[in-house]
Order: structure tokens, then sequence, then C-alpha cells
């Protein structure tokens, strides 16, 4: 049974975050989980960095993949407080979100969602406008029960890291 994730995030995630999105990509990559991002600069290219390095398995969506999928489309518009005042670039890149989460098939639902956001956002009632576009992928996840893991929030951070450790320790 295939395990996925989402490995997402600000383009503004703070360097030393990167460096550490890059261990929990490869760790997750070799404890056979796959990666679901979206190659933006940032948090989505160390996760997938991290993934890379040993050739781990991932799913990277972009605006281009949402073309012509009305269903994801209505999952985003429903989600998003402006979506009339979106441009069409926008609403591809909010559907290509709903990927991230969900699938291309929009039924294999990842198990967690690792990010950062600089408000540290989790719950979809709670995106400001500083979650950015990783807002729709956090209002996805939340609205389906999905784990929510932000790196800004400091027990979270503390969390995944312990356990990076953990299985560090495991494989020496």
């Amino acid at each position: 049974m295939n395990k996925y994730y989402a490995g997402i995030g600000s383009r503004r995630t703070p360097e030393n975050i990167l460096s550490d999105m890059i261990k929990i990509g490869y760790w997750l990559a070799k404890r056979d989980w796959t990666l679901r991002s979206g190659g933006a600069d940032g948090a989505d290219i160390a996760f997938e960095h991290g993934c890379d390095t040993i050739k781990g398995k991932k799913e990277i969506f972009y605006a281009h993949d949402a073309k012509g999928d009305n269903t994801a489309m209505e999952i985003a518009k429903s989600l998003h407080p402006a979506w009339n005042r979106c441009s069409t670039f926008a609403r591809l890149l909010h559907t290509r979100n709903v990927y991230q989460i969900l699938g291309k098939d929009l039924k294999t639902p990842v198990k967690i969602v690792i990010c950062w956001t600089p408000d540290g956002c989790i719950r979809h009632e709670d995106k400001t406008r500083d979650t950015g576009g990783t807002g729709m992928a956090i209002s996805v996840a939340s609205t389906n029960n999905i784990q929510i893991l932000n790196l800004q929030r400091k027990n979270h951070h503390e969390k995944i890291m312990n356990l990076l450790k953990q299985w560090q320790n495991k494989s020496t």
C-alpha cells in the first residue's frame, strides 16, 4: 500500500527550515513514502531535493496539469474566499493544490501534510493572507480531516525532527 504525504509550503521558507525539509524528504523517501508537491521554489523544491537524493517516489503537480478538470476546480472554488477575483492561472494553481492532497484521481488522499507558512496555519478556518498559496492545500486537507504539521509551529517542528533522529539512530 502506498503512503503519500504532501511536502509543501511558502516560497519564503527560512533557510534552516528548508534544510530540515530536505532531511524530511530524504527520510520519508527512504521509508518508501511518496512525495506530492508542486515544484515551486522554496519548500516544494526542498522536499523534492531530499526525495531525489535517493530517487524516491514523487508526484509533482503543475498548473497545466489542472486544465480541464472541472471536478478538482469545483473543490478549489468551494474553498477559496475570492475565486471570482482569481486569474485563470491562479485558479489552475489552486486546482493543482487539490491534487497534492487528494491525488490526481481525487480518491487517494495523503496521510499527512508537512508544510511551512509564515502564520503557522493548520486549519481552513484559520487561513490568513500570510498563509499564501499553501492555504488551498491546507483547506483541502483540513476539510478532509488529514493531519497537518506546520513547521512554523515549534511543537510540530520538534515532533518531526525527533522522529527523524529516531529513524537515523535506528539505521546507524
